[in-house]
């Protein structure tokens, strides 16, 4: 009765469905033709091949036969139905169209005609399969030459080899055919002709056999990026970040596009085959709960056949069903990866792109990390989640389906209705999860950005002992970040727990139903209803994670979004070609400032009140005081600053930027040279000549092939400088921009660049310099002077000079102070004390790993080998709460398992005789049952939470700590990408996903394990048979676990390099601007991309590789069972435990697969806390504190500072740096420290401040042993300003007062005396005024002046100045030096030398050379030997500077 119901209403739904794809398979055909007239007919040639042929020739069978089934069914019965009329029409249409395509050159079919080839062979084989199972007894040979029969078995056994040949085409195709790139691709796939996947045939795909090359490697040595196969060119970068630029363009982001929905048109052909595949793995997996009912009355003997035949046909049946299940679920799987490795690479290169193209207040470095490591991650991610949205409905309405078969209608709309309900009651915690999730990735962001500044300034902050305190800062927004987790997990375990209780609420409801309508409940239904629930029940299961992914995507997307849709730089820059005149550059009235709308940062407005033209040729310097705009007014002209009003800036021709903070790249001398460019050896020569360079590079082992360190820390400051200078000047532009680039270099150097490089070099360029040494100012053909972000003054050097008030005098009188303070012996000796090459000292400082030329430190980021330690897994168990709660959690889930199976047991029993309990009895004792396990599931999910979140926030704990306790030389020889990315990404894993992984693992074991012992109940044969299948099992996951360990690990280490190259691009992206240079780091940025793509498919592949195995011994054991229940007497077994067998069994491949995936995943995700732990574990410097020996708390009082036989060497390989130096300071003194580049200055400073302990030897403050004493006792009684100035993101407050130990007053005195008062008092914030990351919105020069007025907030007694006034005008200078003659009155000062003014007033100078002490003695002692290295040095600065004054005379 309820067939003959249903069968008009499927026939009406077929009947339309087969209309559709006609007219759907009718307008791809007009199009095409239309499409095809206005092509030339080469496009068309005929290109046969046997495939395709065999393929149309199918089809044409296939209709064939359908024509004339209606043509029989017209003579016979002289009626035509309108399923007879339309599904032989759609054939027709489909051959032609197959035989159409076949001729074309692509060799494609089109995708609606491959949609209809796979939905008639799943409607033929549904068909086939449920004729068989319903005639059964009664099969002979009319029953396959029926009517109804014969035209689905001729179509069955084509249609199968039509959808996998067409399918692995179709893949292979997809690869070969991408918009744009057609001729590189062609180039590509040439290459890759041996490439195992690429020619992989359609077995070989489904039993992933392509990747036993790599498992082969894997087992012989470990597993290196070069042993992996070439990407398929689908994956590349290249070629995905092509489709989706090509999506967003149609759909105007701009003006209100989605990100999303350009996504999804960029991988839509893919997503629709990816659709196919999920749509048969859910089809066959409702074949067992379908036929569940048969096989248990036939175990009951109910169905009039008991025969063994029957039995086992149906066990074959359910076989077969459960390999087209498994094999399209692992298809499905892997194609789902592939795309989220693609959607992973094309947003990955759109953000990148970006931001190259930045405003210069768009978002923070950290952001754009974060929108890398979590945001990229998880959108890629969700192409593995993206089918649930629309395969749960199916599943359900499947799922009511079959309980309307069995039950009725009242049971499966109360089903239904259940089902919605539990639905409705999760959309407010959905809601609640969203806002949450948002919350978390805020306060992720801040935290991240705050790694970021730290981890880069880590050095200062440990000079200055502030490392607990900002490690507290941290920790406070780890501690903001931890209870939005915790908010969000437990709402998480609210989810969780009301999905895990739903499949028994709808079996409560739904027997209740039955016993309401006296629908009557057997063996049989109640079983086939129990199994419809079990599988619904991975679908329910997984709903809460498909919600909680389409939140987080969602948020992912829009912040993604938000970050495309910023305000682009490329609208300021300024490109314009070469032009015919003499015109270099033209700067018209305006206004430019660096505020925005959203931002307001305090950055000086640049006013240009009058037109200006730098005519070509020209040298052109500017000059001004501290903040005065210079470095701005470069930028003006570069295009980096918003124009707010006015004409804007001209640029004809090329140009070259050398910023006033060196930006230097990872990788060699040479390439940071070359910067894209070809060598040209002459040319290059003169280039390393005229920027002084030569000598360096004979200095260092691999000469200009020398690795440069992450942002340059092992180079000194003057070789970071004269390495970008040597950069600009190779590239051979037309136009130079130099900031200040004779800061870093002392006078030796600053001479020789200017007359080689600016002079020789760059004689018929045009040339734009700021700077404030003055005396540079005599070859310049223009003048530009700067004061409060105007041009004041504008003329040639004697033109300006001769005016008495004009402002360039009144530096040229600070200058002139500054001369006079030098009194050399004999003046007339400076002509002649130009010491050659090998003996200038450029006073610049070295750092540590100068003196360790052959020490290679850019190495690869270390790994672990072999299987992931038990000690790692320990240690992740027993973090929260020593492990105490992991018993309970175990053992809730055991209960739980155990009221699951004993409730279905129990309605199984008592419904296989009519009678045996009452209505009452049999649904109080199931519901009884029922809620117990409720109990033990909302247990298990809120110790789970609790759990999470201890152990993620212990585990974050022990690593920043160890982390910030580390001594410098970790931080010079690790890139701060490492320490970042297991604080983003690796802690991403440990927050949220590694604690259910590894429960989830255990949960699935429980499970099978349960199932297990359940089956042996009815047969002991069957524990023999797992265990047979267990060890298979084991040797399969040892030989997939060697090679996907390294592959996992490999994943993780190819995400730091693009992590790298993301910071240090942002970091230059003016100058990446400038150079032109986007498409050369965007080429680079796509091939680290590649490489992490490309160890990513493989470890996806190797995944499914197991998975295809493992289900299929499974899949053999649940038919082994099976056919032993079909076989065994039926005296010997009982029918409802029998039965409940095979309902649990239905799922075996299904928990197995969850099994293995877990698996899988668990020891790949724990290599997150294997990394996480390694920077756990760290060597920590010397204690802060010992309490044993702490100073008194007025020590230093006097500072006097012995060095006796101060022996340093930074490595036990590594030469001796100082060698056996001893002197004494006197208290209350000042020192100068002079020397060569690689002289042991600053390892000299670094050895007072123990960055680095003496081999032998030791240094006494007023007779204390520093070795014997606390670090915190130490630093925190030194002050030192580093040359690199340093501010922080925060206020003027802040930087100034870290700690928050002073007053405002204070703070304000401070202010005063370095000369910011009245630029802080500028900003109506006055000391909360913003800071922006890394002090962007504060000159190099005002940086430093903050650094000055920070030391002396702090009131040390023995203060260190590396180079504190490099960036300072000699105005600001001369009253900078001296306040700290004033303040420091009773300190001892020592002072790193950069100029010559800086030391000549000092009670002591110390001259070093090769790590001893050449020269110490009082400063006019030592210029009466004309011969000394000091007096060699003041006569060069005398010589330069007479020439600036002869010009003024």
């Amino acid at each position: 009765m309820v067939t003959a119901t249903t069968m008009p209403v499927l026939d009406a739904l077929l009947g339309t469905l087969y209309v559709t794809f006609f007219y759907a398979i009718l307008i791809w055909l007009l199009l095409h033709t239309l499409r095809r007239t206005h092509l030339p007919a080469s496009c068309f040639q005929p290109r046969p091949m046997l495939l395709p042929l065999l393929i149309a020739l199918s089809c044409a069978v296939v209709s064939a036969v359908n024509v004339a089934f209606a043509f029989y069914q017209y003579t016979s019965k002289r009626i035509i139905g309108f399923n007879a009329v339309s599904l032989p029409l759609t054939w027709i249409l489909a051959t032609i169209v197959s035989f159409f395509s076949m001729r074309d050159n692509n060799r494609r079919f089109p995708l609606v005609l491959i949609l209809w080839w796979c939905f008639t062979c799943v409607l033929d084989a549904l068909s086939v399969s449920l004729n068989l199972v319903k005639n059964l007894e009664s099969i002979n040979l009319w029953f396959f030459l029926s009517e109804d029969n014969l035209v689905h078995l001729v179509s069955l056994p084509l249609l199968p080899l039509v959808c996998f040949n067409v399918c692995a085409k179709e893949h292979s195709d997809e690869e070969q055919q991408q918009p744009l790139l057609q001729k590189h691709l062609e180039s590509s796939i040439q290459e890759q002709d041996q490439e195992a996947f690429t020619n992989a045939s359609v077995w070989s795909q489904l039993a992933f056999q392509w990747l036993n090359p790599v498992f082969k490697t894997g087992r012989i040595k470990k597993l290196e990026l070069a042993h992996i196969p070439p990407l398929p060119p689908s994956e590349m970068a290249q070629n995905a970040s092509s489709l989706l630029e090509q999506s967003l363009r149609k759909q105007k982001l701009k003006e209100g596009g989605s990100l999303a929905k350009a996504i999804a048109h960029s991988i839509c052909k893919s997503l629709a085959l990816n659709a196919v595949l999920a749509g048969v793995n859910t089809c066959a997996s409702y074949i067992g709960p379908l036929l569940i009912t048969n096989f248990v009355n036939f175990l009951l003997g109910n169905n009039g056949d008991s025969s063994i035949q029957y039995g086992l046909i149906l066990a074959f049946i359910f076989f077969l069903a459960k390999t087209v299940e498994s094999l399209s679920q692992r298809q499905w799987y892997f194609g789902a990866q592939r795309i989220g490795i693609r959607v992973r690479a094309a947003l990955m290169s759109l953000i990148f792109s970006k931001s190259l193209l930045m405003k210069c207040a768009g978002p923070t470095q950290g952001k754009i990390i974060n929108l890398i490591n979590v945001d990229v991650e998880r959108i890629g991610d969700f192409c593995w989640y993206i089918h649930g949205v629309w395969l749960l409905p199916v599943q359900i309405i499947l799922a009511l389906v079959i309980l309307y078969i069995n039950l009725g209608y009242i049971p499966s709309v109360a089903a239904f209705a259940v089902t919605i309900l539990v639905m409705v009651c999760n959309t407010p915690l959905a809601n609640k999860q969203e806002g949450l999730h948002s919350k978390i990735m805020e306060a992720k962001d801040s935290r991240i950005k705050m790694t970021s500044e730290t981890m880069k300034n880590i050095r200062i902050l440990k000079l200055h002992s502030w490392e607990i305190s900002f490690l507290q800062k941290l920790l406070q927004l780890r501690e903001t970040e931890r209870r939005w987790l915790q908010k969000y997990l437990y709402t998480c375990s609210a989810v969780a727990t009301l999905f895990w209780t739903s499949p028994t609420l709808v079996s409560v409801v739904t027997f209740g139903a039955c016993i309401l309508v006296q629908t009557e409940l057997t063996a049989a239904t109640v079983l086939s209803a129990l199994a419809t629930f079990r599988i619904l029940q991975e679908p329910i299961y997984n709903l809460p994670e498909l919600i909680s992914m389409i939140i987080q995507t969602k948020v992912s997307v829009d912040r993604i979004q938000e970050f495309i849709n910023e305000e682009d730089q490329n609208q300021f820059i300024n490109r314009y070609g070469p032009k015919t005149s003499s015109i270099a550059i033209e700067i018209k009235p305006g206004e430019y400032a660096w505020e925005t709308n959203d931002q307001p940062l305090k950055k000086s407005t640049i006013q240009i009140t009058g037109k200006l033209v730098i005519r070509k040729g020209q040298k052109v310097a500017v000059c001004g005081s501290v903040g005065s705009g210079k470095s701005s007014l470069l930028c003006c002209m570069l295009g980096e600053i918003p124009l707010v009003s006015g004409a804007g800036t001209k640029v004809y021709g090329t140009k070259s930027y050398v910023p006033q903070s060196p930006w230097i790249q990872s990788g060699t001398v040479r390439d940071n040279i070359l910067f894209g460019k070809k060598m040209n050896k002459d040319f290059y020569e003169d280039v390393l000549d005229g920027c002084a360079l030569h000598q360096d590079i004979s200095m260092w082992g691999d000469g200009d092939l020398n690795l440069v360190e992450e942002r340059g820390i092992n180079l000194s400051g003057g070789q970071k400088q004269r390495i970008q200078l040597a950069r600009a000047v190779y590239s051979d532009s037309d136009i130079y921009f130099l900031d200040d680039p004779f800061s870093a270099v002392d006078a030796h150097t600053g001479t020789h660049l200017f007359k080689n490089c600016l002079m020789k070099l760059l004689y018929d360029k045009t040339v734009v310099y700021a700077t404030h040494q003055l005396e540079f100012l005599e070859g310049a053909d223009l003048i530009l002077v700067m004061k409060d972000g105007k041009i004041v003054e504008s003329g040639r050097y004697k033109d300006l000079i001769a005016c008495p008030n004009c402002e360039l005098v009144q530096q040229m009188a600070a200058h002139q102070e500054t001369v006079n303070q030098i009194n050399p012996c004999q003046e007339d000796d400076s002509g002649s004390c130009r010491p050659c090459q090998k003996n200038q000292s450029e006073v610049a400082e070295e750092n540590i790993q100068e003196i360790m030329e052959d020490w290679k430190r850019n190495k690869e980021e270390e790994a672990e080998t072999g299987r992931v330690k038990w000690s790692v897994y320990s240690t992740f168990v027993t973090s929260a709460y020593k492990g105490a709660l992991v018993p309970v959690i175990l053992l809730c889930q055991i209960l739980f398992q155990v009221m699951q199976m004993g409730s279905n047991y129990w309605i199984s029993w008592a419904t296989e005789q009519r009678g045996r309990v009452n209505n009452k009895q049999l649904m109080g004792t199931f519901v009884l049952l029922s809620c117990g396990g409720t109990i033990f599931i909302l247990g298990r999910t809120v110790l789970m939470a609790a759990i999470a979140v201890e152990t993620a926030q212990r585990l974050f704990h022990g690593m920043i700590t160890s982390v910030f306790r580390a001594p410098v030389s970790f931080f010079d020889t690790t890139p701060s990408s490492r320490i970042m990315s297991r604080s983003s990404t690796d802690q991403s894993t440990v927050d949220t996903d590694i604690p259910y992984r590894l429960a989830g693992l255990v949960f699935a074991l429980i499970q099978l394990l349960s199932i297990v012992v359940l089956m042996s109940q009815v047969a002991w044969q069957i524990i023999l048979l797992f265990f047979v299948v267990l060890a298979v099992s084991i040797w399969y996951q040892a030989y997939y676990i060697t090679t996907a360990r390294e592959l996992a690990r490999m994943v993780g280490i190819r995400k730091a390099p693009i992590l790298h190259h993301f910071s240090e691009s942002i970091a230059g992206a003016p100058t990446i601007r400038c150079f032109n240079q986007e498409k050369l780091f965007l080429i680079k940025v796509k091939a680290l991309i590649d490489d992490y793509s490309r160890v990513a498919f493989y470890n996806f592949g190797t995944m499914e590789w197991l998975s295809v195995r493992i289900n299929f011994l499974f899949n053999l054991v649940f038919y082994f069972v099976l056919v032993i229940l079909v076989t065994l007497p039926r005296s010997t077994i009982d029918p409802s435990l029998a039965g409940l067998v095979a309902t649990y069994g239905l799922n075996l491949n299904v928990l197995q697969a969850w099994v293995i995936w877990n698996l899988c995943n668990v020891e790949n995700k724990m290599i997150s806390v294997e990394r996480i732990l390694q920077f756990s574990n760290i060597t920590s410097e010397a204690p802060l504190i010992i309490q044993d020996c702490r100073p008194e708390p007025e020590w230093p009082k006097e500072g006097k500072i012995e060095l006796h036989n101060l022996h340093i060497q930074y490595d036990p390989t590594a030469p001796m740096v100082l060698k056996g130096v001893t002197c004494v300071f006197p208290g209350q003194k000042k020192i100068g420290i002079v020397g060569r580049t690689g002289s042991g200055k600053s390892t000299l400073v670094q050895a007072l401040f123990r960055v680095v302990e003496p081999l032998e030897g030791c240094i006494l403050i007023d007779g204390v042993d520093i070795s014997k004493i606390g670090l915190h006792d130490l630093r925190s009684k030194l002050g030192i300003i580093p040359q690199d100035p340093t501010l922080f993101l925060g206020t003027v407050r802040t930087n100034l007062d870290p700690l928050e130990q002073h007053a405002d007053q204070e703070l304000w005195e401070v202010l005063s005396k370095c000369h910011l008062a009245e630029i802080v008092r500028q900003d109506p914030r006055l000391l909360d005024a913003p800071v922006a990351e890394n002090g962007e919105n504060w000159s190099v020069g005002q940086r430093q002046l903050v650094c000055l007025a920070r030391l002396l907030l702090k009131k040390r007694k023995i203060l260190v100045l590396d180079e504190a006034t490099a960036s300072i005008d000699t105005a600001t200078d001369n009253l900078i030096q001296k306040t700290i003659r004033e303040e420091t009155s009773g300190c001892t000062v020592i002072t790193v030398a950069h100029r010559i003014p800086t030391v000549i007033d000092n009670d002591r100078v110390l001259v070093l050379d090769e790590g001893t002490i050449v020269e110490y003695d009082e400063p006019a002692q030592l210029l009466q030997n004309n011969s000394s290295s000091f007096s060699k040095l003041v006569s060069e600065f005398l010589r330069r500077s007479s020439q600036s004054n002869f010009q003024k005379r």
